[in-house]
């Protein structure tokens, strides 16, 4: 193989009843999968004044229920990735979600901080399967130019439920109260198991299992992690994905400490970036056939670091030079993010599950790390936005430049 991806000419070409579900209801599902981890995260957030006022905790310590959930879900995508890769992938999102549920109905009922992070923590490592195994699923069943526009897509809807779940927070927090967002959740996952089963069930037949998973699975990582081909681009991702939570993480002290916004202005803001997000994903894969997909994942990494940049002090200021700003962001991740996931998986097929669980290590690992940084760096906010932007990108952008020069050529 003389490249990361192949050719349009040497992708793989699906029959037409493929393709068929591939626009309807399979994308409905990968969607789904991809996006309900992410949905589940940030509707609380509109509701963290309320939460804290109930269980009698300041609203600064319930960070701890952002990052605790993070830190689960970087590390049971460890466990899921190769024990779908031996048994299969129907078993493992099945049960994921059933446990999501389980976590989803606890929170609801919590009483005190411990047990929300317990909850959170249940949650975690319920919904992760579904997250890792919608890469993973994609991979099984298409490849090159059809695999990246799978993963265009769905990534749009993993990056999209951040955007509209804080809208969604609020109004259910303003009608119900904030324990219905995790019965809302809860109602999502249990809806998805019937999709999943009926729209796609098992994409990873017996022979293509490694039986060997399991025990092979800490060398099997360490591998990936050794080989620049997979490395440098899921590096790229999972860092501009870091600042992508990093302002998730910062975004409420600016728009409602700093700029004024009310809640449900924040929510709307949120839910605005949807379709700088939804655009770029559209257009990914199109740039992609056009310029190459390594040159758009590059100018996608670029667009990131002038929105950092433009983050510093006297640079934004004011509510139009900072939605500018997040707009140009987004628009950078939205380019980045599936490229680079595709380029991430592509090299291994009979691995799929392994290296999706360690890319969605490695995203939420960052994720955690951004959204404690947000908190902790002693500056503005909008600087210590701009910084972890900037650094991020900076960082991607040297990853992505090293898998050009020496991984895509390996």
């Amino acid at each position: 193989m003389t490249g990361p991806m192949p050719e349009r000419g040497e992708a793989s070409v699906l029959s037409l009843e493929t393709a068929r579900e591939f626009s309807g209801n399979l994308l409905i599902l990968l969607a789904g999968l991809a996006a309900i981890g992410t949905l589940s995260t940030n509707i609380i957030l509109p509701s963290f004044a309320s939460m804290a006022s109930d269980i009698g905790v300041p609203a600064r310590e319930l960070g701890l229920l952002l990052s605790s959930f993070f830190a689960a879900f970087a590390a049971g995508q460890l466990l899921v990735g190769p024990l779908s890769d031996r048994y299969g992938r129907r078993p493992l999102v099945v049960l994921g979600l059933l446990v999501f549920i389980a976590g989803s109905l606890w929170c609801s009922r919590a009483d005190n901080m411990n047990e929300l992070i317990l909850g959170r923590v249940i949650q975690a490592l319920g919904v992760c399967a579904a997250s890792v195994l919608s890469r993973a699923i994609a991979r099984d069943l298409f490849d090159g130019e059809v695999l990246a526009r799978a993963l265009a897509l769905t990534m749009v809807a993993m990056a999209a439920a951040p955007g509209f779940s804080p809208l969604l927070g609020g109004a259910l927090e303003q009608a119900l109260g904030w324990r219905a967002n995790f019965l809302v959740v809860a109602v999502l996952g249990a809806i998805l198991i019937p999709l999943y089963l009926s729209g796609a069930g098992e994409t990873l037949p017996p022979s293509r299992r490694g039986h060997k998973a399991l025990a092979s699975a800490a060398p099997g990582y360490l591998r990936l992690l050794l080989d620049q081909r997979f490395l440098l681009p899921a590096l790229a991702v999972s860092l501009v994905i870091g600042g992508l939570y990093g302002f998730f993480a910062a975004a409420p002290a600016i728009l409602m400490g700093r700029l004024g916004l009310s809640a449900l202005q924040l929510g709307g803001f949120f839910a605005a970036t949807v379709f700088v997000v939804f655009a770029a994903g559209l257009l990914a894969p199109r740039f992609a056939r056009r310029f190459g997909v390594v040159k758009v994942g590059l100018a996608g990494i670029l667009v990131a670091l002038i929105s950092g940049l433009s983050l510093l002090p006297a640079i934004a200021d004011g509510l139009i030079p900072f939605s500018l700003a997040i707009t140009l962001f987004l628009f950078g991740m939205g380019l980045i993010n599936p490229l680079g996931t595709a380029l991430t998986l592509h090299p291994f097929p009979d691995r799929a599950g392994l290296a999706s669980a360690l890319l969605g290590c490695l995203q939420m690992s960052c994720a955690a790390a951004m959204t404690a940084l947000a908190s902790a760096l002693p500056l503005p906010p909008v600087t210590a936005l701009g910084t972890i932007l900037a650094t991020t990108s900076a960082l991607a952008m040297a990853a992505f430049l090293l898998y050009r020069n020496r991984g895509a050529a390996s």
